[in-house]
């Protein structure tokens, strides 16, 4: 039995437990690492994400009273109930619940005829580490309402029902990248996406064949993206537009940028964030380049040049997050870059299959050495994006 059959068959046996009843389907979404273009979402630029193996299950089946139960092996408590016509966002203070709370009352307020369910969930998504939990959470969700009153939405929809769910229900202003690597990657490549438009191709991403990996570092330092930070950042790359006269960053050339900085000049803050987002959707570009030449050995120097400009220009690191970088690279590490909102989480390291011990044992013993907390250290697989599972 694979790993993924043996979840779907806990996951059912968890649901008659809670319920006492049979799920009508188990739907999964992933976690995600996003290969390159961090932040760069909310400002209508380009991101790169994979899936990964990690996953999110729901299982669920329908109701017919307008009440919607939530229950997770992940959290402590038992089943949340609500109902329905009584969700009212924003939701601060609701605890894990709301993401999925939010997914069935931004359908609601989109005129989807969603009716009551009871939803299991579990799930391998390592949580606060920036591989995207809260997408996965809420992607499984949305799928799974969608199936059950038989919606057919196309998956870019879902996608942005999700992130209306995260935006105005649960209060963080996230970009659309991270709902569309949950419900929209294929197995084996790497998501090319505009989020203006969300247009979206799939890059080849076979790392092995080329005698390559992707390590995923995770810090293990917990981060929450609804404490201001991430909200102040996004509204300082607002101003920064509006300052520049162009509807969003992603409007400024890579070719204007010295002036753009120059026009920016007296706000040394909005400066140096619309310098992080120019400079890293042209790094995007130049990702998807060197991968459609084949050439993926060039990407790590633009995923250290990226960890760079989030530290030293957004100033989203932390010093563990530094270690892993600093420590991969002086290992023998091709580049390596944090990934995700910032302030801790995970980072990735682009490294030769052959080296990857080595690398894994530097980091290890760094951190030992620094006194922080051992760090989790997997390869990065890109996997499929939401499905149904068989029960």
């Amino acid at each position: 039995m694979t790993d993924t059959a043996h979840g779907a068959r806990q996951t059912a046996a968890a649901f008659r437990a809670v319920y006492g009843a049979e799920p009508t389907g188990i739907w999964a979404a992933p976690g995600r690492v996003n290969l390159i273009g961090e932040h760069t979402d909310y400002n209508d630029g380009f991101v790169m994400p994979l899936a990964l193996p990690h996953t999110t299950l729901a299982a669920a089946a329908p109701r017919t009273d307008g009440v919607l139960r939530l229950h997770s092996a992940g959290a402590d408590g038992g089943v949340v109930e609500l109902r329905l016509d009584e969700l009212r966002p924003p939701s601060a203070g609701a605890g894990w619940a709301a993401y999925p709370a939010g997914v069935a009352w931004a359908m609601r307020a989109a005129g989807l005829p969603v009716g009551g369910a009871d939803l299991h969930y579990t799930s391998t998504v390592p949580l606060g580490a920036g591989l995207s939990s809260s997408a996965a959470l809420e992607v499984a969700t949305a799928l799974a309402l969608d199936d059950l009153h038989g919606l057919g939405l196309p998956r870019e929809e879902l996608a942005r029902l999700a992130q209306r769910a995260e935006n105005a229900f649960v209060g963080v202003p996230c970009g659309i990248m991270d709902q569309t690597a949950a419900a929209c990657c294929t197995a084996g490549h790497a998501l090319f996406l505009d989020t203006r438009d969300l247009t979206r191709r799939h890059v080849p991403f076979d790392l092995a064949a080329e005698g390559l990996c992707l390590l995923v570092v995770d810090t293990r330092v917990r981060h929450q993206l609804g404490d201001g930070a991430y909200a102040e950042r996004r509204a300082g790359c607002e101003r920064g537009a509006r300052a520049l006269g162009v509807r969003a960053l992603r409007d400024v050339p890579y070719a204007h940028l010295s002036a753009a900085l120059d026009t920016l000049a007296g706000d040394p803050v909005v400066q140096a964030l619309v310098r992080h987002i120019v400079t890293e959707n042209h790094r995007v570009e130049q990702t998807v380049a060197h991968l459609d030449a084949g050439h993926p050995r060039a990407i790590g120097p633009l995923l250290t040049a990226g960890h760079a400009s989030l530290r030293d220009d957004f100033k989203i690191s932390c010093a563990e997050l530094d270690l892993a970088v600093d420590t991969a690279c002086a290992a023998g590490a091709l580049g390596a870059r944090m990934t995700g909102g910032g302030f801790g989480g995970s980072a990735l390291v682009l490294v030769d299959e052959d080296a990857a011990p080595a690398v894994t044992e530097a980091l290890y013993a760094a951190f030992a050495a620094a006194g922080h907390t051992a760090p989790r250290i997997f390869p990065a697989v890109p996997g499929p994006g939401a499905h149904r599972l068989a029960v």
